[in-house]
């Protein structure tokens, strides 16, 4: 269920035009240029809402902040490669100029509505919608049995294979030992890897 104070607001993302618009009830508020998902990891069409905010501190490939949407691994974002913007380039998260992204973060709240489309807008009516399921990339797989000698973690947005092994105190080699299906170069924000037990 959404939060009351964002059913006013939305974000509309029209992936033919790579522009984000917000909108405060039937009123535009901004146009934003972004990037989105390669032909090969296209941005998830349908509708989301926004499930988390953070604020990043740290050099990161997210840029600045962060909102993740309720489809597990994609969210809208800043960017350290500022060039992409305009461009398919992301592995299907929502890219935007970091002080774009700066801009629109305090406007935003959890629950708020993210319509995503290929250039036919369709009026944003959550109650008429049908529910689009949140589909998984192709690196996360649930699917997978899952060994009952390891525990799991969500990689959340700047995670490396080096920081969750010395925050979770685990020798680096048993942690890859423990991911071999994985690419530890290539870890993505949702992603499920396992931890071996101690």
């Amino acid at each position: 269920m959404l939060l009351r104070n964002s059913r006013s607001a939305y974000i509309e993302i029209d992936l033919l035009r790579r522009q984000l618009h917000f909108y405060q009830g039937s009123r535009l508020v901004s146009t934003y240029p972004i990037a989105i998902g390669k032909p090969s990891t296209p941005s998830p069409i349908g509708n989301w809402h926004v499930v988390n905010k953070k604020i990043l501190t740290y050099p990161s490939v997210f840029g600045t902040r962060w909102m993740g949407l309720n489809n597990p691994g994609y969210g809208i974002h800043g960017t350290n490669n500022p060039s992409s913007i305009g461009t398919a380039a992301s592995l299907g998260c929502i890219r935007m100029h970091n002080h774009h992204v700066e801009e629109l973060f305090p406007l935003v709240s959890i629950g708020t509505p993210v319509t995503v489309h290929n250039g036919s807008k369709a009026p944003l009516n959550l109650a008429t919608e049908p529910k689009v399921e949140p589909r998984i990339r192709p690196t996360v797989t649930p699917e997978e049995p899952v060994n009952p000698s390891v525990r799991t973690y969500t990689v959340k947005p700047g995670d490396t294979f080096w920081d969750i092994a010395k925050r979770l105190n685990i020798p680096l080699n048993q942690l890859v030992k423990a991911n071999l299906n994985l690419n530890p170069n290539n870890l993505q924000i949702g992603q499920i890897i396992n931890l071996p037990l101690d």
